[in-house]
């Protein structure tokens, strides 16, 4: 046969293979082809057999000389051929791989690269493989799912003999301890899928790999070849095996289609591809649900089930089941009539006994957090299917009311009974108001969680605060924690306080309150408990939108939530719940920066209650004592007069709210400014990992955006600032920012940021010029679909002295450059601005007054500042 010829059958072969994939892929998309990955692995294994049948290199080999198989591995072995996933197969041979075997590379390999498809090949000698498995688990994992496709069959049969003998049979619990290890790696890498929004559907906790690594762990331990063996075995009930085949079907359907979307072999879910995907598996929307969120609620679902199978799995394995499954073997018994321990895990004795005392269904998960003992997988199985024993008698009953309380103040440990709880299905049968959040999807990168899971974990977080490692963390939340009279409220207003977002995405906090109180009463409580948890729910955005929207510094902010709150108890409460809920939503909910602004509120508004609201007499007080201890520091020593006088140029407020070594920093900082444009110092922040810049310059018209513009030059990022202005005419801002990406080169990079600002407010660096640039420079601008409305809000209630806007709006560089060049185009001061960038929509808020120090309330000045923010918010972002 020339050489033309056997090209010929080779290329033939590969477009079979390439014209059958493109018309499968077409009618899996179509939702045709429900056994897309069998049909896929089918059709490969057909290009091999044929490919193998017309090898040149393997009749000049002779495979009775030299004998050889060709044998698919990993997901391919298993029958689980995605649109992308590499093609692993093994050429195995008997001996020595002869020389000219590198041909069949050439015959069988080079068709399917020319096609397109990632191929990942092998070709060892049986003695080698043998050998590479012994010395690399990663070799033998793919080994493990090897299937036989063509060849000398007896050489197929051979090899895995000799793996289970010679490698698995003599280093099985090395071999177990390192998937496991390697699993708790790969954890540590991807995350928890069941809690993220841009999950890992392969290697993240919950996803497919957990699956992989059972079979392999059952394979290696017990023998099990098929899937099936697991639930044959009893490792997994009937139902529970079911639920496991329905999530597979339903993530590698999500694999599949991502794969395809993507073009590539891509298994992590990237918010760009989340709506698409929603699309194509047909997700409607429902409830004042987007389709996106009812898709990443069901895929979270899914892989949550896994994710706890696999638990389960890794559970029995450190507890060996015992040849007499009916031997009690724990030394700990249950003291509750219908529940048992049989290898180390709870069991209902019989389900007779759950069908004459429904109660016990939720007491065996008080039995698991008091013993710390797990459920068996048949008491899981009939949890799950007796839930709907628990009837509207029975779960506002006052023992299941008690049992419950105990399962929720019960303290952390390695089994997250709530968890177990709400996965069975029992917590919406015990409060039916869950239902509406379970898997529920809030769709932006700022809520990692769904709600459900957000709630259980804010849960977790408060009853954190009362372990000795947090006493040592976080002092303030443990110590707050030991002086509740009653930890049980704030407990159940941590699990009831996002209920509300079950059925609107409008005033979740009041809509909460509201059932939150009618649930509280239903269960039995007094109503002032009811209204105590109703209170927290419905405060508890308070706290945090004021540290992060208001200026704290001003005594009418702290008096506010004084006033609003008005018990030290409830403020303390309400404290816990805002730092839980942040804790447990996510980082871009909580960092150090966010955590010292709720703590200041928090002590000023506890200081207001606990000793009133500073009267103005005390103000005076305050001001003439300060001017005091100016007037006799070492400031004073050259030329005290000198001193008196610029201290009677400085505002009362400033004097208010300053302490008094910081306005001797400033006036130090005012003496070195001399003949020039601005001078500054830099601090680094110990407690939390921001820079303070501190700015004297003489007052330049547009002062603050031309600092913001330059900033956002040079990748610094603004999150809050306090602007002074003195009567000579000197301005004074103090900012709150973020440190420059490269720590490492920061000295250059505030370096270089100097030499802008000067430049800028010598009329020499073009800023609208710089950003724009910047802007059609950047890559990483995107937004999430669907957006949310900008809106701009002009308050002249919260403030005496001041008008307060808000500006909602998505995040690009320059925007707040933009913002704070358009108020003074207005002809606003900037006096306070707080920036919180929450996702791709930030909150910049703004106290201003107008250029003759008024709060600006006229109808058509209101609506000209309104126009002016939107002109710039509205631009498009590409």
């Amino acid at each position: 046969m020339t050489k033309k010829l056997q090209k010929n059958l080779y290329e033939s072969a590969s477009i079979r293979l390439q014209q059958k994939r493109k018309k499968l892929i077409g009618n899996f998309l179509k939702g045709k082809e429900p056994n897309f990955m069998e049909r896929y692995t089918g059709i490969l294994d057909d290009y091999f057999r044929e490919s193998f049948e017309k090898s040149s290199a393997g009749f000049k080999m002779g495979i009775d000389r030299n004998p050889y198989v060709i044998s698919a591995l990993g997901g391919y072995g298993r029958k689980e051929q995605c649109i992308h996933s590499d093609v692993d197969f093994l050429f195995l041979f008997d001996k020595k791989v002869p020389k000219i075997a590198e041909n069949l590379i050439r015959e069988v390999v080079y068709p399917l690269w020319d096609i397109g498809l990632d191929v990942g090949y092998a070709m060892r000698s049986l003695k080698e493989c043998i050998s590479l498995s012994r010395q690399d688990f990663n070799v033998l994992t793919p080994l493990l799912d090897a299937r036989f496709i063509c060849g000398m069959s007896p050489l197929y049969f051979r090899l895995m003999e000799q793996i289970r003998w010679e490698v698995i049979f003599k280093q099985s619990q090395k071999i177990i301890d390192w998937l496991v290890e390697s699993n708790q790696e790969r954890h540590k890498h991807f995350g928890d899928s069941t809690y993220l929004l841009e999950p890992n559907i392969k290697d993240g906790q919950g996803g497919l790999r957990d699956y992989h690594t059972m079979l392999w762990i059952a394979r290696i331990k017990f023998n099990l070849q098929q899937a099936g063996d697991l639930e044959l075995n009893e490792f997994f009930s009937q139902n529970d095996f079911q639920s496991l085949n329905h999530a597979l079907v339903f993530i590698w359907n999500v694999r599949n289609r991502l794969h395809h979307l993507t073009g590539r072999k891509c298994d992590q879910l990237y918010f760009e591809y989340q709506v698409k995907l929603a699309e194509a598996l047909k997700f409607n929307p429902e409830n004042d649900q987007q389709p996106v969120e009812k898709f990443l609620g069901v895929l979270h679902g899914q892989m949550e089930f896994i994710k706890q199978l696999h638990r389960i799995f890794l559970h029995d394995l450190r507890h060996p089941r015992n040849v007499n499954l009916n031997k009690k073997t724990s030394n700990q018994q249950s003291s509750i009539i219908g529940l048992e321990i049989k290898n180390e895990r709870l069991c209902f004795t019989a389900v007779q006994s759950v069908l004459n005392s429904p109660n016990l269904l939720i007491r065996i998960f008080e039995e698991s957090a008091r013993l710390k003992i797990a459920l068996s997988p048949e008491a899981r199985s009939i949890v799950k299917e007796y839930a709907y024993l628990i009837d509207e008698k029975i779960r506002t009953s006052a023992a299941v009311l008690q049992s419950f309380e105990k399962i929720l103040s019960a303290p952390v440990s390695n089994i997250d009974v709530l968890d177990e709880i709400l996965n069975l299905g029992l917590l919406t049968s015990l409060i039916p108001e869950f239902k509406m959040i379970i898997n529920r999807i809030q769709y932006d990168e700022y809520h990692l969680y769904p709600v459900d899971k957000h709630l259980l974990h804010t849960v977790q977080s408060i009853k954190n605060f009362n372990t000795a490692d947090n006493a040592e963390k976080e002092a303030l939340c443990y110590n707050l924690y030991q002086e509740l009279k009653n930890p049980k409220l704030l407990l159940w207003a941590a699990l009831l306080h996002d209920i509300g977002k079950g059925g609107t995405r409008k005033n979740h906090s009041r809509i909460g309150a509201e059932i939150a109180y009618a649930i509280m009463i239903k269960l039995g409580y007094k109503s002032e408990d009811a209204e105590t948890v109703s209170f927290l729910i419905k405060e508890h955005l308070l706290l945090i939108k004021t540290a992060s929207r208001r200026d704290i510094n001003d005594e009418e902010t702290a008096i506010f939530c004084a006033r609003k709150i008005k018990n030290i108890g409830l403020l303390k409460m309400l404290y816990l719940l805002t730092v839980a809920d942040s804790l447990s939503t996510g980082p871009k909910a909580w960092n150090e920066w966010t955590s010292a602004l709720l703590r200041d509120l928090f002590l000023k508004t506890l200081s207001i209650l606990e000793n009133g609201e500073l009267a103005t007499n005390e103000a005076v007080v305050i001001i003439e004592n300060k001017k005091n201890q100016i007037l006799s520091s070492t400031a004073a020593s050259q030329n005290k007069n000198d001193l008196e006088a610029l201290f009677n140029l400085m505002s009362p407020r400033y004097i208010l709210y300053t302490p008094t070594v910081e306005i001797l920093e400033h006036i130090s900082l005012y003496k070195n400014l001399s003949g020039k444009d601005f001078t500054w110092t830099i601090t680094k922040n110990p407690n939390s990992n921001t820079r303070t810049v501190k700015i004297c310059a003489k007052d330049h018209p547009g002062l603050f955006s031309k600092i913001a513009g330059v900033f956002t030059l040079n990748g610094l990022d603004i999150l809050e600032a306090q602007v002074y202005t003195w009567r000579n005419n000197i301005a004074l801002d103090i900012l709150e920012v973020t440190p420059p990406p490269d720590q490492i080169f920061e000295d250059k990079r505030w370096e270089q940021t100097a030499s802008d600002l000067s430049s800028a407010l010598a009329g020499e660096l073009d800023l609208t010029v710089a950003l724009n640039k910047k802007i059609t420079a950047s890559k990483s601008l995107k937004i999430l679909a669907p957006e949310r409305p900008c809106r701009v809000v002009v308050d002249n209630k919260s403030s005496s002295f001041f008008t307060i806007i808000e500006v909602f709006a998505y995040d690009f560089p320059g925007l707040l450059f933009g913002i704070t060049d358009a108020l003074f185009s207005c002809g606003l001061d900037i006096w306070i601005a707080k920036i919180a960038t929450k996702v791709e929509q930030v909150v910049d808020v703004f106290y201003v007054r107008d250029f003759d120090g008024q709060k600006v309330d006229a109808p058509e000045s209101i609506a000209a500042i309104e126009a002016a923010i939107f002109k710039v918010i509205s631009r498009p972002i590409t």
